[in-house]
């Protein structure tokens, strides 16, 4: 029994780190399909593409109907997930990342187990200690330095980033909500399905959305070259859909609070891969947010997670 347990541990940490890995790619994908397609539809196109790429795979299961009875009694939570978790993460991550570099978007991406724990305060009635409120504007100080205040650069492209890194931010908040809040529906669908039934409302609700602000934006993947042909289709089967489903898989089997920690990750693979691909560099007062948003994350996970939390995520 412990060597099963021991080796359905070790799968699950080889599952997070793989999708922290391919998380961390999304920056780079992001910046090579800059001029090739608006922000929204690099956000939004992908995700349609997996939507219905996972539609296929419900129906290859059977029990088709009766998933849909089923997700629809739960309907309020896939909305909520899809949402204020899915849309707010992908569309505020990509415009982000549009606006800002590649880099930051990686290193920013550790203020996801900061609002991880504050969400934590609502969803599981765990108390707002001083200790969270104060990481939290710790980590949100470290997102304005890493934010160009100064340099040759005009105050336009100054406040184009800042906004950038602020709308990162906003992508964090909802990743970090959809991480906690789908944790409960593992007790009754799996990690595609949940996938699926969480992407249904947020196409539904998004499509009209995109077509208002790009139009045009089918048009333009006829022009698309092939290396950017080769991020999108990055960004919808490896970026929205396998790495999902390893990170949805991980959590059957380890609580929120190993899975956050694996975030510790992305932010090296995210520079690694901007450095190599992108030849992104950070300047000294980057490297001093890098570290600020590092240290209360840590802070948070050695001085607060170091304390019981409780009888975990409802499952009602």
């Amino acid at each position: 029994m412990r060597s099963t347990r021991n080796t359905r541990l070790l799968l699950a940490v080889l599952l997070l780190i793989v999708a922290n890995l391919l998380w961390a790619g999304q920056g780079v994908a992001v910046k090579l399909l800059a001029g090739g397609l608006g922000p929204l539809a690099t956000a939004l196109l992908p995700l349609y593409f997996i939507t219905f790429l996972g539609l296929g795979l419900l129906c290859l299961r059977g029990d088709v109907a009766q998933k849909f009875k089923a997700a629809w009694t739960l309907r309020r939570e896939f909305f909520l997930a899809g949402i204020c978790g899915q849309l707010m993460a992908q569309v505020g991550m990509t415009l982000g990342i549009s606006w800002s570099t590649a880099s930051n978007g990686a290193i920013l991406s550790l203020l996801i187990p900061i609002f991880g724990a504050l969400i934590a305060v609502w969803l599981l009635r765990e108390r707002l200690s001083a200790l969270r409120v104060s990481v939290l504007l710790l980590g949100l100080a470290g997102v304005f330095l890493l934010s160009p205040l100064n340099g040759v650069s005009s105050a336009g492209t100054r406040n184009h980033a800042l906004a950038g890194n602020l709308l990162i931010a906003a992508g964090c908040l909802g990743s970090a909500f959809y991480n906690v809040y789908s944790k409960r529906l593992l007790n009754h669908f799996s990690g595609i399905e949940i996938l699926f039934f969480s992407y249904l409302p947020t196409t539904v609700f998004s499509l009209p959305v995109l077509f208002v602000f790009e139009p045009h934006c089918l048009s333009h993947l006829a022009h698309l070259t092939v290396v950017q042909w080769g991020a999108l289709g990055y960004l919808a089967i490896f970026f929205y859909g396998l790495s999902m489903v390893f990170f949805l898989r991980a959590l059957g089997t380890v609580d929120v609070v190993i899975a956050s920690a694996s975030l510790y990750l992305m932010p090296l693979f995210g520079v690694a891969l901007a450095f190599s691909i992108l030849g992104e560099r950070l300047v000294p007062r980057e490297f001093l947010g890098s570290a600020i948003v590092l240290i209360a994350t840590l802070m948070l996970f050695r001085f607060d997670y170091s304390e019981p939390q409780g009888n975990g995520l409802r499952t009602s």
